[in-house]
């Protein structure tokens, strides 16, 4: 059995969302953790991932849109303070690629999420660490966690779109 930690100045947290249908918005998490525990070094499949995020550690590189997105319109920050995930299975497709299940939580609404993993490999670094990788993506519906908040342009353009797509770009130090 191994348990990993997930490097974070060496990763990344990110979502992207359509503004007003015609181009996208991404934003990222800054204050995250999470861990993997492996039955088999060699093989990630049966891991079971646990991870979360600070919502207050949002940034979209806009402060009045990151406020918004932290107030009881979007995560409500002061009420629900991180978002979480626990796997509940994680299984190898074909090659380097993993489906990771599991259940996603949000502003105190839990669904279930699949996400799609590419294993970038393992590799030793100068310190004698070892290190693992994944890209990791998906697309959740924000509706479905109570992220409701919605405006239309007077040209009846949709301002925010349902379709969250995730990007998660993690490194993983293996813990002795």
């Amino acid at each position: 059995m191994a348990i990993w930690i997930i490097d974070s100045t060496h990763s990344e947290v990110q979502f992207k969302v359509k503004h007003l249908m015609i181009s996208t918005v991404t934003g990222n998490f800054g204050t995250y953790d999470g861990s993997v525990e492996t039955s088999n070094e060699e093989d990630f499949t049966g891991a079971k991932v646990s991870f979360s995020a600070d919502i207050n550690s949002i940034s979209t590189g806009q402060e009045q849109r990151d406020g918004h997105l932290k107030s009881g319109d979007f995560f409500d920050a002061e009420n629900f303070p991180k978002l979480t995930f626990a796997s509940t299975s994680m299984e190898k497709v074909e090659d380097e690629n993993y489906t990771i299940t599991g259940d996603l939580t949000i502003k105190g609404t839990t669904k279930e999420v699949i996400l799609k993993a590419e294993f970038g490999g393992t590799m030793g670094d100068f310190y004698g660490n070892t290190k693992a990788g994944f890209d990791i993506s998906g697309k959740i519906n924000r509706q479905d966690f109570g992220l409701t908040w919605g405006a239309v342009t007077e040209a009846g353009g949709v301002v925010v779109s349902d379709e969250v797509r995730l990007a998660f770009n993690i490194q993983l130090i293996k813990q002795s």
